[in-house]
């Protein structure tokens, strides 16, 4: 990555102007997290409630220690997977001076050490950690490409760092004295988290501590319809694995081969470029309801949610 954009986005970022930069999951839109007007300009661009929280973003643990407090099974998850695709719901230290906008005006934020070499770059540069949701309009799909970025938001200062390599956002945790609550599936598994703490009790719970829970979230301008078992006249197809599904308009296979984690990997470009097909709506055809297969279908069920 050219020097120049990193000094480019960390000269923007300190001035309180939001950067959209990559990270392994999905591209998220950033600004300070101690400058409360800058936090306010993410959720202005992307039309978010307040009530929808931001990860803070941060380059190494140290930095995390600074302004929060982390107990004994947060340590245990950390040393294992950051960097990397997690996010610790974390008590945010009295003396630290990041904006209370973050999270609703709550102590309690969601903290991640990003596993991409330009975030962490960027990071890096900073005195500060970067609040960053996800680089789309509220609502509307997650995008792991910067071709896939929306109109409204080309405007804004953009680090190219070619595909995300995992597709899906983070899994968002908090952890109990037994083990943990899965607050937001994502691309860490519950699956992966037993293989390593096969003692921890895991529960899954929809909490406001953490974003992406709203009933309409991850959506396409066009309608969905998923597990389908036909795709009628009007609609391009998203399928997954072998079977008899066909779109007289477009098709895109998730993975011909059943692959969940290749299905993660193109979800959200595949469903950008079926929204931007000559269709009135997306079929889905169904995806096995295990490992990333469950974070997938958490997308598509709120993708598909109607008011």
């Amino acid at each position: 990555m050219h020097q120049k954009t990193i000094d480019e986005a960390k000269k923007r970022l300190f001035e309180g102007l939001l950067v959209i930069f990559p990270t392994e999951t999905v591209y998220g839109i950033g600004a300070n997290a101690k400058n409360e007007n800058a936090v306010r300009l993410i959720y202005d661009v992307k039309k978010r409630p307040y009530n929808n929280p931001l990860i803070c973003h941060f380059p190494n643990i140290k930095e995390i220690e600074k302004n929060f407090v982390l107990k004994e099974k947060d340590y245990e998850l950390a040393k294992t997977f950051w960097p990397g695709p997690l996010t610790l719901i974390l008590e945010k230290k009295k003396e630290s001076n990041i904006t209370t906008l973050l999270s609703n005006n709550k102590n309690l934020v969601g903290c991640r050490i990003p596993n991409n070499k330009i975030a962490l770059d960027l990071l890096t540069k900073l005195d500060f950690p970067i609040a960053a949701p996800s680089a789309n309009i509220a609502t509307k799909t997650s995008i792991t490409s910067i071709n896939d970025l929306d109109n409204q938001l080309k405007n804004i200062f953009y680090i190219d760092g070619g595909s995300s390599v995992l597709g899906l956002e983070s899994t968002v945790i908090q952890t109990t004295n037994l083990g943990c609550k899965i607050l937001r599936l994502g691309s860490l598994t519950i699956e992966e988290i037993k293989n390593k703490f096969n003692d921890y009790k895991i529960e899954t719970i929809e909490s406001k501590l953490s974003p992406g829970n709203q009933f309409k979230h991850y959506s396409p301008n066009k309608a969905i319809r998923i597990n389908v078992k036909n795709v009628f006249d009007n609609e391009s197809l998203l399928n997954f694995g072998k079977n008899k599904l066909n779109s007289n308009i477009h098709n895109l296979n998730l993975s011909i081969n059943g692959n969940l984690i290749e299905a993660s990997y193109n979800f959200y470009h595949f469903l950008n470029i079926l929204d931007k097909s000559m269709c009135d709506g997306i079929a889905v055809a169904p995806i096995p309801n295990d490992g990333l297969g469950k974070t997938i279908n958490d997308r598509l069920k709120r993708a598909a949610y109607e008011d």
